[in-house]
């Protein structure tokens, strides 16, 4: 009987260390399987708030210069003569919204500023030159490819803008007198003016 008794408590001990396996194992891929899953979706929602960071569409930045640049726009549509002074001052507004616009998003844009102020002075200079519509095309170039460069980095979202401003800035034709194309300047301002509105 000794011997009988002995076989029943290997056998109960071999039936413990099963069950203990197995809880274990239960535990195991409860607790490790919830923790993948947790994980993961921490990851995804992390990747989303990193998208979402880079997009500053929903930050409203307020800035004054950006303003006064958009209310210059919309209140002198009609202004716009021989002289060409609304066209430079139209310019030279842009060229501080673009600045200002590019400090509130940390990006560097004073070297292709400097040259657009240059091409904003020469339109001034003689009112009877032909190329005033070449040296505002590349001003205008210019003011494009750096709000290009903002809303690449910043503002991912308003791609279709930066198109309608890039159409607007190359509808201006150069070697065509600037007062034959006057539509086409003021829908280039008009259209830099809605994008910095929707960064601003």
């Amino acid at each position: 009987m000794t011997e009988i008794k002995i076989e029943k408590k290997k056998l109960a001990w071999l039936w413990v260390l099963l069950g203990i396996i197995v809880i274990a194992l239960l535990v195991y891929f409860m607790v490790f399987y919830n923790y993948d899953e947790g994980m993961n979706e921490t990851h995804q929602t992390s990747e989303l708030m990193d998208k979402n960071d880079k997009d500053l569409i929903g930050v409203n930045e307020n800035n004054s210069t950006v303003a006064a640049y958009i209310s210059f726009v919309e209140n002198n549509k009609n202004k716009m003569s021989l002289d060409h002074a609304y066209t430079n001052e139209a310019l030279l507004k842009l060229i501080e919204a673009t600045n200002a616009m590019a400090g509130e998003v940390g990006y560097e844009v004073q070297t292709d500023l400097e040259k657009v102020k240059g091409y904003a002075e020469m339109i001034t200079k003689d009112p009877f030159e032909t190329t005033h519509a070449d040296n505002i095309r590349k001003a205008d170039d210019l003011l494009t490819n750096a709000l290009q460069n903002i809303q690449k980095d910043k503002y991912p979202g308003l791609t279709n803008e930066i198109a309608e401003l890039r159409n607007a800035s190359e509808s201006i034709k150069p070697g065509v007198l600037t007062l034959d194309q006057k539509n086409e300047v003021k829908n280039f301002f008009s259209k830099a003016a809605d994008l910095l509105q929707k960064m601003n």
